[in-house]
């Protein structure tokens, strides 16, 4: 460690390490040293002044943010749902204690809103599933009904048509405790797993994420068990006397009509259910579920399945000591964030989800584009955590790709059964910015992953995240599936990660990248931008789409291109910055509009700097409002939620977001666009073979 002052003339103190690897570290930007006096002097603290002491900043901020072993991994915060079911899961299965309930009901609290009701992100409207499920997480904690917190809340519950309007898998929920008839409930018989893979319905026409969860609630609605409830909700209800109002059925012909009239025949199978075959079900519903439990105890290293999982499996017999429930309650902890309140009060979130590969791989992209030297210890530490961090055995994925060879990333520290195509694309642009010791084992792991991501490619020349032609259109239908998104279709932001991959690896004229292409320039907005499935929204779209057109060969005056750039000037706001409210899922009206985020300008400056922007004016109000709003510390405040689990019903907010792509942008405007084709390894870009299996082949 070196001694260096403060810069205002105190004693001085001791240099980090991370701090000492970034002043020698980072090339100069626009012939000026880092951290020359010579900036003001002749750039008179102009945009590429201000981007590059940004750069020096940020980039000490994120290499002191590594982990030793080499990954980074910033909060994954959602909304109060994730502790609400933690606290119901512990109280469902006996292990609540006092210290856990505590910190957990100090974070609900904390996120309520003045006029009672809870969010299902910052500062969006209140949400009636959210509220009830925070309501009752604060009775199991001892907040009494006549608080003027839980008052208000309440009688805001029953304005919004009380506990019948929420979604189902609250009155699940409640369910278990009684607070909710199982009769009045979607049926989900364990049958569902018997159903061929060709058949519709099957478990395979639902998304990764969907599939996890109705799996274990099979044998949940199955069983149907009711704990006894430790008070009432009648405050909760409309009409106490009537809890649950009959509702309309929809005409028989619509789908919706359809469905609700086999629903009420399910209801008759259940009472009517061969025992034999439902027993035979439950069996091969709990086997299919104990075969996923990844090696850290979580399945698919996500909050929800877990939970049901463990609900599952405890209703079949399985004890709290069993390996398979020990490994899982311990992981669900794993989960949990703690914090302090300003009195030293200990506060715990739970996340529903952990992101380190995610974290990692832009984290990588993020200080190379900066300039950091591909040699980096930082980027190879990274590296080599990401290399080991390959999947290399076959998933659920086989199902609809039989004969295709395993390869890519996951998303979580742990989910071999799961792995992404977003989250590979990504991993593979990071590893090809870093020059690595050992490049044949970067080229043989690129090349798996490579194969596995084209072997993907669903019909349409698309790629959905997880799964190839996962496009059924009955899943959504279903009433049990009210609670988002429950299938994967192919999307434009994963797509154009695996566009401008297969563009940097070489490949931009490969058959399946040109069929990326078309469909990319197909699905174009009228207005110019692009959906975001994964982040929000358009300007997530927007922000990916651009550079991958522009990596694999489309001209920046394509008239996609400039449509594109017309459209994100036209929504830049007066402040210089970008923000795009979630709301635009659901309206319209929000498209393009909201509080300006560090990580949604980060997304339209990729946008511009990749059409050739870079001496635009909008570029320049764009770097001033991200130098402007930087923090002495390097970093970036950003409580808006600016990722997407399902649009509109489940949003993120990635605490690393606000770091990595502002840091992209600002590289790139002072270094220029990675060159496509050329890999920091200097090993060959991958050459896949031609996949095998499915039509996706």
């Amino acid at each position: 460690m070196t001694a260096t002052t403060d810069g205002s003339g105190g004693p001085a103190r001791a240099r980090t390490t991370a701090e000492t690897e970034t002043a020698t570290a980072l090339p100069p930007a626009n012939g000026l040293a880092p951290g020359s006096t010579a900036v003001g002097e002749h750039l008179a603290d102009g945009p590429p002044a201000l981007a590059h002491r940004a750069v020096e900043r940020s980039v000490a901020h994120l290499l002191a943010r590594q982990d030793a072993e080499g990954w980074w991994k910033g909060d994954l915060e959602t909304n109060v749902t994730m502790d609400a079911e933690d606290l119901l899961l512990r109280q469902f299965l006996g292990i609540e204690d006092r210290a856990t309930t505590e910190a957990s009901a100090r974070f609900v609290r904390g996120q309520q809103r003045a006029d009672g009701t809870w969010a299902s992100f910052y500062g969006g409207p209140g949400e009636l599933s959210t509220t009830v499920e925070a309501y009752v997480a604060l009775r199991l904690a001892g907040d009494l009904p006549e608080d003027p917190h839980m008052a208000r809340a309440a009688a805001w519950i029953r304005d919004q048509g009380g506990i019948a309007a929420t979604r189902v898998f609250t009155r699940i929920w409640l369910a278990l405790f009684g607070w909710w008839r199982w009769e009045d409930l979607p049926v989900v018989p364990p049958e569902l797993v018997f159903l061929p893979k060709w058949f519709p319905l099957n478990i395979y026409d639902f998304g990764c994420w969907a599939r996890q969860t109705i799996v274990p609630l099979t044998i949940v609605s199955a069983r149907r068990p009711v704990r006894p409830a430790p008070f009432p909700l009648d405050e909760l209800h409309t009409d106490p006397r009537v809890p649950s109002p009959p509702r309309r059925l929809a005409p028989p012909h619509t789908w919706g009509g359809l469905f609700q009239r086999a629903d009420r025949m399910l209801h008759r199978y259940h009472r009517l259910a061969v025992r034999p075959l439902r027993e035979a079900a439950i069996k091969e519903a709990s086997r299919w579920i104990v075969e996923r439990q990844e090696k850290d105890g979580c399945w698919g290293g996500i909050q929800p399945p877990a939970v049901y999982s463990l609900i599952a499996l405890h209703l079949l017999g399985y004890d709290l000591d069993h390996p398979v429930m020990k490994a899982g309650l311990e992981s669900l902890d794993r989960f949990a964030v703690w914090d302090a309140t300003e009195t030293g009060a200990p506060v715990r979130m739970i996340e529903a989800c952990q992101s380190p590969v995610w974290d990692t791989c832009l984290a990588t992209i993020a200080l190379a584009d900066a300039g950091l030297p591909a040699d980096h210890p930082a980027l190879v530490r990274a590296a080599d955590w990401m290399l080991g961090e390959e999947v290399v055995r076959t998933g659920d994925w086989l199902v609809r790709r039989p004969g295709l060879p395993p390869g890519g990333w996951a998303f979580e520290f742990h989910n071999d059964v799961y792995p992404d195509i977003d989250d590979t694309a990504e991993v593979i642009l990071a590893l090809r910015r870093v020059r690595h010791p050992d490049p044949a084992r970067v080229d043989a792991a690129v090349a798996r992953a490579g194969r596995w991501t084209l072997g993907m490619q669903s019909r349409d020349g698309a790629w959905g995240a997880f799964d190839a032609d996962n496009t059924s259109p009955f899943p959504n239908r279903l009433p049990f599936c009210d609670f988002g998104e429950v299938i994967d279709p192919p999307s434009a932001d994963v797509t154009a990660h695996v566009v401008e991959m297969l563009a940097y690896e070489g490949r931009a004229n490969h058959p399946r990248a040109r069929r990326g292409i078309d469909w990319l320039l197909s699905h174009q907005e009228p207005s110019g931008a692009w959906f975001g499935r994964w982040g929000v929204n358009h300007l997530y779209g927007t922000g990916s789409v651009v550079p991958a057109l522009i990596a694999a060969g489309i001209p920046a005056s394509h008239p996609a291109v400039r449509r594109a750039v017309a459209w994100l000037r036209s929504v830049q706001n007066p402040d210089g910055g970008w923000g795009e409210d979630l709301r635009s899922y659901d309206h319209d009206d929000w498209v393009g509009k909201g509080a300006s985020t560090a990580s949604q300008t980060g997304w339209a400056l990729l946008a511009l700097l990749a059409a050739g922007e870079r001496e635009s004016e909008s570029v320049a109000r764009g770097v001033r409002w991200l130098a402007g709003t930087q923090r002495e510390d390097g970093g970036w405040d950003e409580p808006y939620f600016t990722g997407t689990g399902f649009p509109w019903d489940f949003s993120i907010n990635y605490h690393l977001y606000r770091q990595v792509f502002p840091l992209t942008a600002l590289g790139r405007y002072l270094h220029g666009e990675p060159v496509p084709g050329r890999a920091a390894t200097g090993a060959r870009p991958v050459t896949a073979g031609a996949p095998t299996g499915g039509e996706g082949s």
